[in-house]
């Protein structure tokens, strides 16, 4: 037993390690961004049933180039809205990106991509697009300069 406990807290922990670092709190969000100086990259998705949100995230965010610069330049902020019942978002949590949604996503566009500057303040609007994480990134910074 204590093998196996072992084992899943391992997976854990190397899980963790390797994942994108996304906040799912706009207030602290904005902190992050605020001492780092970093814009806030906002991610609006349907991770379990928007096809395009799942390229986007298996083609730019989760890929290691992304990330390795991500950590450095962005605050990775993520709303997102699954369908499924059994992912489904504590009910806070689904209300904090109800707000933001009605906030930056009137239109309900999925996946959305926002860049926001430390104040919340709007640089940029993006969406999945077949391309690589560097053109991606590109893309990203020309909203903040």
């Amino acid at each position: 037993m204590k093998k196996i406990i072992f084992l899943l807290v391992a997976i854990a922990f190397s899980v963790t390690v390797s994942a994108q670092e996304w906040q799912t709190d706009f207030e602290t969000a904005k902190q992050i961004s605020s001492k780092e100086n970093h814009p806030i990259i906002l991610v609006f998705q349907g991770s379990d049933w928007c096809a395009p949100c799942i390229k986007l995230d298996r083609e730019i965010w989760s890929s290691d180039e992304f990330k390795n610069y991500a950590k450095n330049h962005f605050v990775m902020l993520q709303a997102d809205f699954p369908r499924k019942k059994m992912n489904a978002l504590p009910d806070e949590q689904q209300q904090k990106n109800n707000q933001l949604a009605e906030k930056y996503n009137k239109q309900g566009y999925f996946p959305f991509v926002v860049v926001l500057d430390k104040d919340g303040n709007v640089l940029g609007e993006a969406g999945y697009e077949k391309t690589s994480p560097t053109a991606y990134i590109k893309k990203l910074e020309a909203f903040v300069k």
